[in-house]
């Protein structure tokens, strides 16, 4: 076990709550609900939780070469995929193929929480310009490569740990 409580290494049996899962909140994109473990990030799939307040990205447009998909646990939001906005609601899964752009954008009254899983078989997530995620803060200026280069500007907002983040609302 780490210190955290959760099983050490990738490649074990996990067993994990989401009000016991590491969480970070920064002030220009989703928190995150880390479900992999503290030591290490699995091979195959990604899977992590976003709340996204109203209004708020849960990242930067991008698209990548395997597919994604998420699960609407709680609120509401807009997906913007492949520069066509499509409302979401509790419940609703949207799944992405590859190379399919897309960012996911709060909506409503309340936070939104949404699963993400994704796989990570093939490296390779571009970033696009998209004037439809301009509109909701979530586009790239200049098409890119480079998640550092992505993320710049947010990166010199930190990250803060924060507890007691689930359930939402």
């Amino acid at each position: 076990m780490g210190n955290d409580g959760r099983i050490a290494g990738v490649d074990q049996v996990l067993v994990v709550n989401l009000r016991d899962a590491p969480a970070r909140r920064h002030p220009l994109r989703a928190s995150i609900i880390d479900l992999e473990p503290g030591d290490g990030r699995w091979a195959d799939t990604g899977i992590n939780v976003r709340i996204m307040e109203p209004g708020q990205p849960s990242g930067r447009y991008h698209s990548e070469p395997d597919q994604e998909d998420f699960l609407v646990l709680y609120g509401e939001c807009i997906a913007i995929v492949d520069e066509r906005e499509q409302s979401l609601r509790q419940w609703d899964l949207l799944h992405c193929p590859a190379g399919a752009a897309h960012v996911l954008i709060g909506a409503g009254e309340a936070p939104c929480a949404v699963l993400m899983i994704g796989s990570r078989r093939r490296q390779g997530t571009h970033y696009p310009v998209s004037d439809t995620a301009a509109r909701h803060g979530a586009s790239v200026s200049s098409p890119t490569d480079e998640p550092d280069e992505a993320y710049a500007d947010w990166r010199r907002e930190p990250w803060e740990t924060v507890r007691d983040i689930w359930p939402p609302g």
